[in-house]
């Protein structure tokens, strides 16, 4: 079964263009270096600039794991924390 997850993210104002940089060196890493993801994705909200959506999509939770512990992923989350205006807000879904 697959395992989603949507990953809400505040950014501080005057961040975005850093974020998004970050952003799309991390999606290439995991996209590049991690069969398990099927989907990895950044959208921007139509109504709140400073709201951006995370969509992922993994083969099973030790995609999920591997994702997570990642050399690419703790290097691009710590470059991240800088732009953030709060803690991410994390969903995880069961894919049916």
């Amino acid at each position: 079964m697959s395992i989603g997850i949507v990953a809400k993210i505040k950014v501080a104002e005057g961040k975005n263009a850093e974020f998004e940089t970050v952003f799309a060196e991390l999606a290439g890493a995991t996209r590049k270096n991690e069969p398990g993801c099927n989907f990895y994705a950044l959208h921007k909200s139509k109504k709140d600039p400073q709201l951006y959506v995370v969509l992922e999509n993994y083969k099973d939770q030790a995609a999920v794991d591997a994702h997570m512990g990642s050399a690419h992923f703790q290097a691009g989350f710590k470059k991240m924390g800088a732009c953030l205006a709060g803690a991410p807000e994390i969903e995880m879904l069961d894919g049916v």
